[in-house]
Parts: structure tokens; sequence; C-alpha cells
């Protein structure tokens, strides 16, 4: 046999391994800090909101998406605030859904835009959405969000389900005397749509005022307990390439999901980082490490390379894990509408 020639090599893709160990595949885009809900656990009440001068354009967020994927990320995911209010979003969904190499390209919606944009968004590539869903009482609803109809959110809870995505999820953010009461209900609505649900634990991210997030605290294995002793629950292998530690009901399609920040830390497995709507890079959500893409993008708009260079370095400063500590104020000062969820 001849020997094979450095040409006919098999070429191998770079990937994202950080200090760690962990291989990155999974970018997380924030297209915008603004929302149509105000969520008490996602921002303040007088919010200040990044100037649209500040923000990367569609284009430039594509053209790092694509960088990702070329890098070895599979799984990107579009959020914001609310993403469906970003002006000509739908450009982004079908430039960046037809990338190849790109296996898995979801959505967090809080729902109220979805009867309008459902089917272009699956003819786009979308392949699963998550649905912001933390009470099902309008009276509760109006409190957690400020100024939202329950109604709108489920008219598109109802669009998604009917438009027939690969999967659906409800994400609930359980909050002690809130409405945790509700998680025997959020399941028993998660059943009858045959979707999935995750339950979240709080993450302290920016100053609120509506309540003390210790005093509010409501771990995964609480709400686990009081699924229990309603529904038989079995652990499962599957994962969506996020934090969820997933469990099924026999006979049933819908998982249930825990995100579990304090309780069960999932850090050592991240396999995540998030770029914010103003071109941060953060390789942490419980950290301020990040590196500033859009300078990168913007001073070399015909260099991908400097660009890939640039996210391979940044995996030096990728932190071993965040600090959350609910009995202090929160270290991060930036709220999940800041961050993207």
């Amino acid at each position: 046999m001849f020997p094979t020639s450095q040409t006919d090599a098999p070429q191998t893709k770079p990937i994202l391994v950080d200090r760690f160990g962990r291989h990155v595949t999974y970018l997380r885009i924030s297209v915008t800090d603004r929302c149509d809900l105000r969520c008490v656990y996602c921002m303040a009440e007088k919010m200040q909101f990044v100037s649209h001068s500040q923000l990367l354009t569609l284009e430039e967020m594509v053209r790092i998406g694509q960088a990702f994927v070329d890098l070895g990320v599979t799984k990107i995911r579009i959020s914001g605030g609310e993403p469906l209010v970003r002006r000509n979003i739908l450009y982004l969904f079908r430039t960046l859904g037809v990338t190849p190499g790109l296996n898995d390209f979801t959505l967090t919606t809080n729902a109220t835009q979805l009867p309008k944009f459902a089917n272009d968004l699956k003819k786009a590539g979308v392949t699963r959405i998550n649905i912001s869903l933390d009470t099902l009482r309008q009276d509760r609803f109006r409190n957690i969000t400020r100024n939202g109809d329950i109604n709108n959110t489920l008219q598109g809870i109802e669009a998604a389900v009917a438009t027939g995505f690969e999967r659906l999820k409800i994400n609930a953010v359980i909050l002690k005397n809130h409405n945790h009461d509700e998680i025997l209900d959020l399941v028993e609505y998660a059943v009858a749509h045959q979707i999935d649900i995750s339950f979240i634990e709080e993450m302290p991210l920016g100053a609120i005022s509506e309540h003390n997030r210790a005093e509010t605290y409501f771990s995964s294995d609480q709400t686990f307990s009081v699924i229990r002793k309603h529904y038989e629950l079995l652990p499962s292998m599957e994962t969506t390439g996020g934090p969820s530690r997933y469990f099924r009901i026999p006979d049933l399609k819908t998982r249930i999901g825990f995100i579990s920040p304090h309780s069960h830390n999932f850090c050592d497995s991240c396999n995540r980082v998030r770029l914010t709507a103003e071109g941060r890079l953060l390789l942490c959500l419980g950290q301020e490490h990040s590196v500033d893409l859009r300078q990168v993008v913007r001073s070399y708009p015909d260099d991908d390379e400097i660009l890939r260079q640039t996210i391979i370095d940044s995996m030096a400063i990728k932190p071993k894990g965040h600090e959350f500590d609910l009995s202090k104020d929160p270290v991060i000062t930036r709220h999940m509408n800041h961050t993207g969820g």
C-alpha cells in the first residue's frame, strides 16, 4: 500500500474543549433583552434595556452561530428576553436553520407570539421549543409577569402543539408560597397536552424586590417528592443536551425534568456557553468570565478565522462552575433577561 497523502487523510473538525476537559457543543444566543412580559425572577420592575446601537445585528449573530458550528457545536438555542419580539427575527431562524452540522435548533419563548410564528419557525428548521409557564392561574400569572394575560401564553402553546414540533417542553420556576401548590396541576397540564415539563430552581441573577430568594427557595427534591406521591417516576438516561435530569411516567409521552443549580450542581458536565444580545460570550451563567465577540466581528468583518480562533481561545477562561449562594446578595448583577434563558 502506498502511504496516504496528507490531503487524503481524514479531516477532523476542530472542537471546543475547556481546561477541565469539558466539550462545548451547545450555544445559547440571546437576541434581545426586551420582552412583552416582566417576570419577577427575570428582570427588575424598572429595567435599563440595552440600546439598539449596542445590539449585535442579526447578520452578526448568524456569523457567530455558524462559526460555533464550524467548531463542533451541534445545538443552538435562541432566547431573549422574548426572542420573537425582535424585528425581522425570522431571518435569523431561516439562515441559521440550514447550517450544515446544526442538528438541534431550539427556541425558548413565553409563547405569546407563537400563534403568529409557529408555522414559520417549523419551516425554518426549529426542532424543539421550551415555553416558560409557572402557573395556570390568571391572577398569579399577572403577578409573576407583572403585566401578562395567561390566555395569550396558553393559545401559543396550543398553536405550537398543532404545528407538530419534534418536542415541546414547559419550563416552570417553582417558588415556595407563590406557586409550589401548582406542581401537580402543571404536570397534569403537560400530560394532557403530551408535552414535557422541567421544574427549575430559581437562579439568583440580578437584584429583585418582589421576594426574598432564600425564603422562596423550593428544591428539586421537594418538587420530586410532591410528584412522586401521585405518579411513578422512572429515571431516564434521555437528554436534550442541557442540564435537565429526566424521569419518565410509565405509559405516558410526557417526561418530567429537573434543573437544579443549587441542590444538584451540574457544572461538572457543563457543555454550554452563552452569547448575549450585545455580543458578550459568557462562559458561565453564574460568573462574569466573558469575551467581546462584537468587537471581533466588527473589527474583522471578513475574517472568520480570527473569529473562530477567538472562540477557541475563550475556552481557557471558562470557569469550573457557578457559586450561587441564596444567603447572600447576588454576585451577578445582570438579570436573566440580559443573559438569555
